[in-house]
């Protein structure tokens, strides 16, 4: 896919941006109605609630300057549909707003055209409307994400109790050690990473994989589940605050890819990166301890695997033990925008 920027000689016509390169996004979703009407039409199905997501990224802080237009794309949506999957919806169709200092190129245009439509078919939605403008500033993709529910069965995320276990989808850490890579590609040679192993982690950055498999497994099983965006440290500490808990987790029980866990081999203090990173856009899940195996049994059937990490605590305090049994500290808790 193209890197090329949005230059002064590009696109000319917010009309040929939405219809030479968007409106086939569209396609096959009525309510879009081929974005030539100024609002969409959504009827949800009967014995469902709609859910509803909006999470801009935006250049220089979601993703970088030199991050190919596709994976752009693929990020904006992908952080979006993650929500969802961690209140056990399904994508239905999404809005967009794009905003460009200046106007795109038709390579740029089309690259991010391709990238959205390779999401949307990983995660079985349309685009049904949204709007461009020109304005200072960086490039900023702007996503309201629309899913459905069985009427009634949202997972929240402030219902988690003292004594749930605490799961995890996936592996931590591959994104932001993904994102350390963007930035410093010597790095791979100082963790003693193959080709593929870096590879792998800076896909996990531009490319996060939404767990929609996991809808079923959460909506029969789980007290309460977030995406964690922000780390875990972060992210777990928000579920417990907005639950009235705390947490006890080990370190050592956190799940790390083969190229991950050979990074932190090399180099202890990515420990931090690993628990505090943002970008994993994995699930966080509290489920009672009666329903954690059936949990896990669902959850691997849609091939997904979830590791317990730890447990809720009526102290209203989240630790998170080191190897060394005391409990570790982190000069930072995860990412925050302020």
């Amino acid at each position: 896919m193209s890197n090329d920027r949005p230059v002064a000689s590009g696109v000319a016509g917010e009309e040929a941006i939405i219809q030479g390169f968007l409106a086939p996004l569209a396609v096959g979703f009525p309510g879009a109605f081929g974005l030539q009407d100024d609002c969409a039409l959504l009827t949800p199905e009967a014995g469902t609630d709609l859910v509803l997501k909006t999470d801009p990224v935006a250049e220089g802080v979601h993703f970088l300057p030199d991050d190919g237009p596709g994976d752009v794309a693929w990020k904006a949506l992908a952080v979006n549909v993650s929500d969802l999957a961690a209140k056990g919806a399904i994508p239905i169709g999404y809005l967009m707003a794009l905003s460009f200092p200046a106007p795109p190129t038709s390579q740029w245009l089309a690259a991010f055209a391709q990238g959205l439509a390779e999401a949307q078919q990983k995660f079985g939605c349309h685009l049904i409307g949204g709007d461009t403008d020109r304005r200072p500033g960086p490039i900023t993709v702007s996503i309201t994400v629309v899913g459905s529910v069985p009427t009634g069965s949202m997972v929240r995320r402030n219902t988690a109790r003292a004594g749930d276990a605490v799961f995890v989808s996936g592996t931590l850490g591959d994104a932001s050690l993904g994102l350390l890579l963007r930035r410093n590609p010597r790095l791979a040679a100082t963790w003693g990473l193959a080709a593929a192993e870096g590879e792998h982690l800076r896909r996990r950055y531009v490319r996060p994989e939404p767990r929609l498999g996991l809808g079923d497994a959460l909506r029969r099983n789980s007290a309460s589940a977030m995406d964690i965006s922000d780390g875990l440290a972060k992210d777990l500490t928000r579920m417990c605050n907005a639950s009235g808990c705390g947490a006890q987790v080990r370190l050592a029980d956190l799940p790390l890819s083969s190229a991950a866990a050979k990074a932190l081999s090399a180099d202890a203090k990515l420990a931090m990166a690993i628990a505090a990173g943002g970008d994993d856009y994995e699930i966080l899940a509290c489920v009672a301890s009666a329903k954690a195996s059936d949990f896990v049994a669902v959850a691997r059937q849609a091939e997904v695997v979830m590791t317990r990490i730890g447990t809720l605590t009526r102290e209203r305090a989240v630790i998170f033990e080191g190897t060394d049994g005391l409990a570790a500290s982190f000069p930072a808790s995860g990412w925050d925008h302020f």
